[in-house]
């Protein structure tokens, strides 16, 4: 029996006034993959930005509801260390472009102010890149700035970035839309390998990466969470006819 690592029980997010995410109930399971897809303006990206307590950052943004890590509602929990155990991976790639790609990696736990000895960086340096299958490409060049990689590249490095930290969850918004496709099949391997040690939640509109990557797949349409299941039975035999309407391209 998987056990649950995130729930989410009656959650709801709003801008001002706007009801963006509307009483969203879910348990996601450890070490599984797990694709939040849906149109434009669902609730996608605010719902995932909730996990980690990262819709707190914008201005006017509210919350209510319970999210629970282990059974510990993040919302009781200092943010700083919300974020360590829940990583995030943005849509575009952002290493930091004046630090080199070593320091890249390490970034979390400066701005942490954690300090560690040499060997210590080295081997969670080795460690995060190796995780990400990067290190064999980048191991002679880590004093050079991580704006010198690929896109690809770039995006594995902040992975490595997030996985640095050793977070229990990673969560991530639309992380290959802005890859050549040889990149985003690279990352998407990437994904059933890190689900072995991380539980992984997705933002994608790709509903064929959905279809490719994940054991889950939870279907948001106007803020509402419309249904929750394994992606197989999601994509052959959905219960709820929006879900349908949008695997079958009735609405985008």
């Amino acid at each position: 029996m998987e056990s649950t690592i995130v729930k989410a029980v009656n959650y709801n997010s709003y801008f001002g006034d706007n009801h963006v995410v509307k009483n969203v109930n879910i348990e996601i399971p450890r070490n599984n993959v797990v694709a939040v897809m849906g149109p434009s303006g669902c609730g996608k990206t605010t719902f995932l930005r909730g996990i980690n307590r990262m819709h707190e950052l914008i201005a006017g943004a509210t919350s209510n509801g319970q999210i629970f890590l282990n059974g510990e509602d993040v919302y009781e929990m200092h943010p700083i260390f919300v974020r360590l155990k829940i990583g995030m991976v943005f849509q575009r790639p952002n290493p930091f472009p004046h630090l080199s790609i070593y320091d890249n990696v390490l970034a979390g736990y400066k701005l942490n102010g954690i300090k560690l000895p040499k060997a210590e960086k080295d081997k969670i340096v080795e460690h995060s890149l190796t995780s990400v299958a990067l290190w064999n490409e980048v191991k002679d060049s880590l004093t050079k700035k991580g704006s010198f990689l690929s896109g690809g590249q770039q995006q594995r490095l902040c992975i490595a970035r997030a996985v640095a930290m050793e977070p229990e969850v990673l969560l991530f918004d639309e992380p290959t839309s802005a890859l050549d496709p040889i990149s985003t099949s690279t990352v998407e391997e990437l994904f059933h390998e890190l689900k072995k040690n991380y539980t992984l939640i997705i933002v994608t509109h790709n509903m064929q990466q959905a279809a490719r990557v994940s054991d889950k797949t939870a279907f948001f349409y106007m803020g509402e969470l419309v249904e929750y299941d394994d992606t197989k039975q999601m994509f052959t035999n959905p219960t709820d006819q929006r879900t349908q309407n949008y695997i079958t391209g009735r609405f985008s």
